[in-house]
């Protein structure tokens, strides 16, 4: 049996501790999630909507425990993993009326009776959580499910198995029934096991490279349908806005925040050329440089903590480093931050102008500037990536936002707004590495469930006058 722990990457102090699951406990868990299946996707709508607003209301009752649990397993700030509990508890009302308005039912009158839409839960749906979100982003996929007639698998990211844990408390005092939400803990080989343990559907939110992994591993099995939502090497555009100071607070939230670890933070700032872009740089840079990184728990509050540990600190300092070695020139560097631990870094942004750097994403508080001569430019430097999740625009001029919004490709495109701006009544996902044309969010419903079609007569009736040919 492998035991694991997830660490508190401000202090290195131990958060949980428990056994990894094995080959078998996964299978029992999704031969739970079997049997469960039929009684639950049976009950009345109105059955499953009342159970997830019993969980809905537990999960307002613990919020606060369980906002803690979240910062300290993640370093995120109080005021962050808050707002994460709240999003939680408004997912429940936004995925009721998604349901009915995406997969409900519809039934038009026909000369022979009548066409009706339902849709199908599709089984058993596997759900793998990122760590960066450990609560919102999971539940935004289990909610959803549960209400369609699935029952769910979870595995919570390996370096965030309390959240996971407070979770499946949640969904047990909601007294769902007996093998509906089954959590199984633990890292690669379990959720290997899980892949293989014969779910319907699986849903996932990670990295891109994962995301590929998956799509390879059930490009033969089109029984599973698979619902990725990945990361991207999202650009923010800044073309003809005269106040540098307000464009700066709007690109320093679209990179900095959640220490860089949302998969629609900027990445690529793309700017003129010239003083126009000089001046934003270093707005942008002296705002950075005021940005409080500190311990969740601070006496005075931070804008954000750590990366989700220090191996992630390394392996994105050595990304950095990499473009700086091909030629990046640095504007402000990345580094420890003195007396905190070393998954502590400060933010960093580097001008890659002209430079061929890797088309990836990194998963960090770094922001890479790219100088161009025209609009136009600016838009091809933006479409110049494999992923299409965000991207923005900000500008004085409308019509360069008219522009840009016909020939951006990307599936979150916001202007004036940092690209980490969404919402749960809004689909969420993106292009290309990004996803697989599934949303997310509001769109959740689409891939919870199957649509069928049927044309139904109340009796049975001779139709032979309706073939064409026959000989008397």
């Amino acid at each position: 049996m492998t035991r694991f722990q997830s660490i508190d990457p401000a202090t290195g102090e131990a958060v949980w501790e428990g056994a990894a699951a094995t080959a078998a406990d996964v299978q029992a868990a999704t031969d739970r999630a079997r049997a469960a299946f039929d009684d639950w996707s049976d009950r009345p709508r109105q059955a499953r909507v009342d159970a997830v607003k019993r969980y809905q209301a537990v999960l307002k009752d613990r919020a606060p425990q369980m906002a803690e649990a979240i910062s300290r397993e993640t370093g995120k700030a109080l005021w962050e993993t808050q707002t994460e509990l709240q999003a939680m508890q408004g997912k429940v009302d936004i995925s009721i009326r998604a349901y009915d308005e995406r997969t409900g039912e519809r039934e038009t009158a026909t000369g022979f009776g009548r066409a009706v839409l339902r849709h199908r839960p599709h089984g058993v749906a596997a759900v793998l959580g990122p760590f960066n979100f450990p609560g919102h982003l999971p539940n935004g996929h289990i909610v959803p499910a549960l209400l369609a007639g699935d029952t769910v698998v979870f595995k919570p990211s390996e370096e965030t198995p309390l959240t996971g844990e407070l979770m499946a408390k949640a969904f047990e005092a909601a007294d769902l029934p007996t093998g509906v939400v089954n959590v199984v803990q633990g890292g690669r080989d379990t959720g290997t096991a899980l892949l293989d343990s014969g779910i319907d559907a699986l849903m996932f939110t990670g990295s891109g490279a994962a995301g590929a992994h998956f799509k390879k591993r059930f490009a033969d099995d089109p029984h599973v349908i698979l619902a990725l939502e990945l990361g991207g090497n999202n650009p923010l555009v800044v073309w003809d806005a005269a106040d540098a100071d307000a464009v700066a607070g709007i690109v320093v939230q679209s990179a900095f925040v959640t220490t860089g670890q949302r998969c629609s933070c900027a990445r690529r700032l793309i700017v003129p050329e010239g003083p126009q872009g000089d001046a934003i740089i270093e707005a942008v840079a002296a705002i950075a440089d005021r940005l409080t990184f500190a311990p969740w728990n601070s006496e005075n509050e931070p804008y954000a903590g750590p990366l989700i540990s220090e191996r992630a600190a390394e392996a994105a300092k050595q990304a950095l480093q990499q473009r700086i070695d091909q030629g990046a020139r640095v504007v402000r560097a990345t580094g420890r931050i003195d007396g905190l631990s070393g998954a502590f870094v400060k933010p960093a942004i580097v001008d890659v102008t002209g430079l061929d750097v890797l088309d990836e994403e990194m998963f960090a508080p770094f922001l890479q500037v790219i100088r161009v001569p025209t609009f136009d430019a600016a838009i091809t430097a933006a479409n110049a990536t494999r992923y299409g999740l965000s991207a923005g625009l900000v500008s004085d001029d409308p019509a360069k936002w008219e522009r840009f919004i016909r020939r951006i490709r990307a599936g979150v495109v916001n202007f004036n707004r940092p690209t980490t701006g969404a919402a749960g009544d809004m689909p969420f996902g993106g292009l290309g590495a990004s996803g697989n044309h599934r949303p997310s969010a509001y769109y959740a419903a689409d891939y919870c469930a199957y649509p069928v079609a049927s044309f139904e007569a109340g009796a049975v009736k001779n139709i032979e006058s309706e073939i064409k040919g026959l000989r008397p």
